[in-house]
């Protein structure tokens, strides 16, 4: 149960300082498919925040993007974090589209893409 915790913990964290730099440095912090895809694209994801419900989605094509973000994002060194959508903060993080970015450095011009 420990390690369970100390996971927990970690998302808990990822979350929080998803949503502190939403309030004080937006430009670092996106959430949406095309914004993260996007951030992921350019190798600037230092932490993948996802739920896992977007990983059971009816939508094959759908459950494949997901798939492919968490390889893209995990082969440039970016933590990837999968919240339960049974946990809080799973499911505050599905609140937010399921799927969001801590960014490494600004990216103020990715705000202009069309979720």
């Amino acid at each position: 149960a420990q390690l369970e915790d100390t996971k927990a913990l970690r998302e808990v964290k990822a979350l929080q300082t998803f949503f502190e730099l939403l309030n004080t440095d937006q430009s670092r912090a996106f959430y949406g498919l095309k914004h993260v895809q996007a951030a992921c694209g350019r190798g600037a994801v230092e932490e993948l925040l996802v739920t896992d419900a977007l990983f059971r989605s009816l939508d094959e094509a759908t459950r494949r993007s997901y798939v492919d973000l968490v390889e893209e994002a995990k082969a440039q060194g970016a933590n990837v974090h999968v919240f339960s959508s049974l946990h809080v903060s799973g499911e505050a993080l599905q609140e937010l589209t399921g799927v969001a970015a801590i960014l490494r450095f600004a990216c103020p011009d990715l705000e202009a893409i069309d979720e």
